[in-house]
């Protein structure tokens, strides 16, 4: 039997350092809860050291809570990996920061880059230029994502900067996103004009929430059994009836 899920899969934490302090995990679960919202995704920028503390904060709320990241390609293109588990994640969070151009983080320029728990204590500072580019291209970022057992999904194809297809011209065949992301700038009648090229591949919409009140402000519905990975990669290719549509309640 199927079932649905109101899902947000783009959501920043006070890690990234153009969001908001307020952001932390325990203040975006309790936010996301509030909205009824049934999965959400913690991308913050080329770092996943707040990932931990966001599934502990959700544990017994019934929120679930996947793991994923937003990488910069070395073409600076954003693209969002999704996992069920922080493992799997972290081991991607290794390799993206052997990859992380050098540099420390400006926070008076970039922002603080806040690591927290789920009782929202401060744990340290990343000094990294999480903001910045890595040198993997867009094909490596695919590939370790898949060769993990995860997601890969283009973020904001529709933004002027950072969407693959601002830094690209265009997604080529060989570019195996399991979906695309339209942020809350474009409507669905706007997307189907703009983007019916790339009709192919699953469409997604979510807030990339950089504060709180802008968690759920853009959501997709998954028709599937449980909120998983695998359940989710099923969705995405419209199998055994398993599929994924824009919340129209928006």
């Amino acid at each position: 039997m199927l079932n649905e899920f109101r899902a947000d899969l783009h959501i920043h934490t006070c890690l990234s350092p153009c969001a908001d302090l307020e952001m932390s995990p325990l203040a975006i679960v309790h936010k996301a809860a509030e909205k009824g919202i049934d999965i959400i995704a913690v991308t913050d920028h080329n770092s996943a050291e707040n990932i931990i503390a966001a599934q502990k904060a959700a544990e017994d709320t019934g929120l679930t809570v996947l793991a994923g990241m937003e990488i910069t390609s070395s073409e600076e293109a954003h693209i969002l990996a999704l996992f069920d588990s922080a493992a799997d994640i972290l081991k991607i969070q290794e390799m993206v920061y052997e990859k992380l151009l050098p540099g420390e983080n400006d926070e008076k320029k970039f922002g603080e880059q806040v690591v927290v728990n789920e009782r929202d204590e401060v744990s340290s500072f990343n000094k990294r230029l999480l903001i910045g580019a890595t040198m993997l291209s867009a094909y490596e970022i695919i590939d370790a994502v898949h060769s993990s057992g995860g997601l890969s999904v283009a973020s904001h194809i529709d933004r002027d900067a950072f969407s693959i297809i601002s830094q690209l011209g265009f997604i080529s065949d060989d570019l195996k996103f399991d979906a695309l992301e339209i942020s809350p700038l474009t409507g669905r009648e706007e997307a189907e004009q703009l983007y019916q090229t790339y009709k192919t591949f699953a469409w997604i919409s979510s807030s990339d929430a950089h504060y709180l009140n802008d968690i759920g402000k853009r959501t997709v519905l998954f028709h599937m059994k449980e909120p998983t990975i695998a359940e989710m990669r099923l969705a995405f290719q419209r199998k055994d009836g398993r599929k994924v549509e824009w919340d129209e309640r928006q």
